[in-house]
């Protein structure tokens, strides 16, 4: 009998959260922690791949580089290049977290990392207009010198805290190697792909080319999940279900809501962008691409049959 395969994003608690510095140490514990929650899933003899975001991973990582331009005159890498590096590192904890969790639950699985591209159009429209704040913060006369000296874009910060650079958000379209993917998890492997998104792409006939930018880590994984046909798409964050009227005296938390609904959600404003509105539009995408349901929830929640919200056709 065909086993079941899901789609599981991690959010960014699942490797760093509120409070803490962002140690090795703590990440590592974190991921752990998160990968254990996946153990009911494992138990029922699913077929898992994961996928994970790098925020503030990518971030350390260009302020590490600029620091080593400063100090010791190495020359500061793009960010195609610094979402490998993350990919690989996360990709790393990842793989030796479910491996504890295994052993310690007596199965023997094979975890892989494969380090993943994913292909955005060069005419894509937000590459006009670049969104996404990126890397350390500087004051008006370091970004406009920036500016000068690498033509990248650097818009101030609405909190005040200063100057940073923005990249464009595209919409990711192909996840290279995905039939990779798709053997591996279904010969039993666990994939961790699409990490931060994948590392963005466009093509051309020289091959493919790295690029400026950051794709939506939900997206690509709701892309990955449909071009695989994975039975459930799991979107991990760290609240129990979707809610509207967030934190309102009337808050009310949503179980099952349909695309059609969602879409009204999100065109009221209900979700917050950088928070749930990316994460619904992915289990959008997701069931509008032949999915038949998403589930949005904490890790903590998926031995309970009813977790979560769920969006359905």
């Amino acid at each position: 009998m065909k086993k079941k395969l899901a789609m599981i994003a991690f959010g960014g608690n699942a490797l760093l959260r509120s409070g803490q510095k962002g140690t090795y140490a703590e990440q590592l514990a974190n991921v752990q922690d998160t990968c254990e929650q996946l153990w009911p899933l494992m138990e029922k003899g699913y077929d898992i791949i994961i996928g994970h975001g790098n925020g503030p991973q990518v971030g350390n990582g260009l302020l590490r580089h600029e620091a080593g331009q400063k100090e010791y005159g190495l020359l500061a890498m793009p960010m195609d290049f610094c979402g490998s590096e993350t990919q690989g590192s996360i990709g790393y904890m990842i793989e030796t977290g479910m491996e504890r969790v295994m052993r310690r639950h007596g199965i023997d699985r094979k975890v892989v990392t494969l380090i993943t591209r994913v292909e955005v159009g060069a005419d894509d429209p937000k590459f006009q207009n670049p969104t996404k704040p990126v890397g350390p913060y500087y004051t008006r006369e370091q970004a406009e010198k920036l500016h000068e000296e690498t033509g990248a874009v650097y818009r101030e910060d609405p909190k005040g805290n200063g100057w940073r650079k923005v990249v464009a958000s595209p919409v990711p379209l192909k996840i290279n190697n995905i039939e990779v993917v798709e053997k591996l998890a279904r010969d039993g492997v666990i994939v961790v792909t699409v990490g931060g998104g994948g590392i963005p792409v466009t093509d051309s006939p020289e091959g493919h080319k790295g690029v400026e930018a950051v794709i939506d880590k939900d997206l690509a994984s709701a892309l990955c999940a449909s071009q695989i046909g994975a039975d459930e798409f799991y979107i991990l964050t760290d609240v129990p279900k979707v809610y509207i009227n967030f934190r309102k005296p009337d808050q009310k938390a949503l179980d099952t809501i349909t695309v059609a609904e969602a879409k009204e959600y999100l065109a009221q404003g209900q979700f917050t962008e950088g928070s749930m509105a990316p994460k619904v539009r992915a289990g959008i995408s997701f069931v509008e691409n032949g999915g038949s349901e998403c589930v949005i929830t904490e890790a903590g929640q998926l031995g309970n049959p009813a977790c979560g919200t769920r969006i359905v056709k």
